[in-house]
């Protein structure tokens, strides 16, 4: 919960660099998250046939801008520009292409700064 929480006090930093443990961590808990809004939205009837509900939809904004930060951070550590995140935008291959990205690990100091963890997993 510490990850998550670490995420979410650099709400738009978007400069620097998130560790593999950081960015897995975190996107563990949204997921863990999303589903018990999703549980409480179709209790409480507020959800769609589409699946998306009313609190749903509200933690998704809320958590928009920590994940990408969370992301580009994440980019910034393997040595690469944060723009990369907008790969995303090519259907299918660009999340696949992202998600190995994600699992690279991080790069020695580089111009993004030195690194904050020193595991190696």
């Amino acid at each position: 919960m510490d990850w998550y929480l670490q995420v979410i006090k650099k709400y738009t930093v978007f400069t620097g660099r998130a560790s593999r443990e950081e960015f897995w961590y975190f996107m563990l808990m949204n997921i863990l998250i999303s589903i018990a809004v999703g549980f409480v939205d179709r209790f409480m009837g507020w959800g769609h046939a589409s699946g998306a509900g009313l609190l749903g939809g509200l933690y998704s904004l809320f958590i928009f801008l920590p994940s990408l930060a969370v992301s580009v951070r994440r980019l910034h550590d393997i040595g690469r520009s944060g723009w990369w995140a907008l790969i995303v935008l090519v259907p299918l291959l660009g999340w696949i292409a992202l998600l190995v990205m994600m699992a690279f690990p991080g790069k020695p100091d580089n111009e993004h700064g030195p690194r904050h963890d020193k595991t190696t997993f």
